[in-house]
C-alpha cells in the first residue's frame, strides 16, 4: 500500500482501533432504563465488545426525575450482572445523571456513582441547558467531583466558544464513539472531529442501547487514519 493509500484508509470501529480500551459510557445494565431489556441481551453485548477487544465496561443507567433508579437498586440488578458474565470484560457501574432536581437531591446528599474515585456522567437536554447550568457545575466540583460532560457533540445549543468556555472551569467532556461514524448526523460528527482534534475529550464511550445498534456502529468504514490515532491516545 502506497503511502498516499494508507492516508485516505478508511477504518471501522471493528477493525481493532478499540482494542484495549475502556467503554465507559454504556446502558447496558437490563431492564433498569430504555437500554437493554434482558439479562441475555447484556450478556450478548459484552461478548460483542470482547471480540473487538474492550477490557472495561462501566454501566451507566440513567438516573433523572422520571426515572429515579435508587443506588440501592442499581447495585442489586449489577450484581446480577458480575455473578452471569464470565468472560474477561472488567465490569464497573456508576450511572448517567440528568441535571436535574433528582441530581440536585442526591448530589447534596452524596448519593452519586462515580467513574473511577470523582468523575461524575451528567447530562442535559439536547436542545436546551437547564437554567442554572453553571451552578450545578459549581456545586459538583465543590463537592469534590470532576464533572463528565456525556455526549457534548450532540447538544444542538453549544457551539464551539461554549465547549472552550465549559473546558477552562474544569468540565471534561465523554466521546459517544457513534458520533464519530455519523450515527447521530452530520453536525454531530462535525462537532465530534472538532473536539476530538483539540484534544477536548477525556473519556470515550458506546452509549451502547442494544445489540443491533452497536453492530451498525461497529461496521461503518468511515474513520480515517489520523482519527484513528487521535482515539488511541484516548485509551
Amino acid at each position: 500500500m502506497g503511502i498516499l493509500d494508507f492516508l485516505k484508509k478508511k477504518y471501522s470501529l471493528a477493525e481493532g482501533v478499540l482494542s484495549g480500551a475502556a467503554d465507559s459510557h454504556s446502558h447496558i445494565l437490563f431492564g433498569v432504563d430504555d437500554g437493554v431489556a434482558t439479562l441475555e441481551d447484556s450478556l450478548a453485548v459484552l461478548a460483542l465488545e470482547e471480540s473487538i477487544g474492550i477490557k472495561e465496561v462501566w454501566c451507566t443507567p440513567h438516573v433523572m426525575d422520571d426515572l429515579a433508579n435508587t443506588t440501592e437498586s442499581l447495585k442489586e440488578r449489577f450484581q446480577q450482572l458480575q455473578q452471569a458474565y464470565k468472560g474477561p470484560i472488567k465490569l464497573y457501574l456508576a450511572a448517567e445523571y440528568m441535571l436535574d432536581s433528582e441530581f440536585e437531591r442526591r448530589l447534596a446528599k452524596g448519593d452519586l456513582l462515580t467513574i473511577g474515585d470523582s468523575y461524575v456522567l451528567v447530562e442535559t437536554s439536547m436542545n436546551v441547558p437547564p437554567f442554572n447550568l453553571g451552578e450545578i457545575i459549581q456545586k459538583i466540583m465543590a463537592k469534590g467531583y470532576r464533572p463528565l460532560l456525556a455526549h457534548p457533540e450532540r447538544y444542538r445549543y453549544l457551539q464551539m466558544k461554549d465547549y472552550e468556555q465549559l473546558d477552562s472551569i474544569g468540565v471534561h467532556f465523554q466521546l459517544n464513539l457513534p458520533s464519530l461514524v455519523g450515527y447521530y448526523g452530520e453536525t454531530a460528527q462535525k462537532k465530534a472531529k472538532a473536539l476530538l482534534k483539540n484534544g477536548w475529550y477525556k473519556k470515550i464511550g458506546s452509549d451502547c442501547h442494544r445489540l443491533s445498534s452497536l453492530q451498525e456502529q461497529l461496521n461503518r468504514e468511515v474513520l480515517t487514519s489520523d482519527i484513528n490515532e487521535q482515539l488511541r491516545q484516548l485509551l
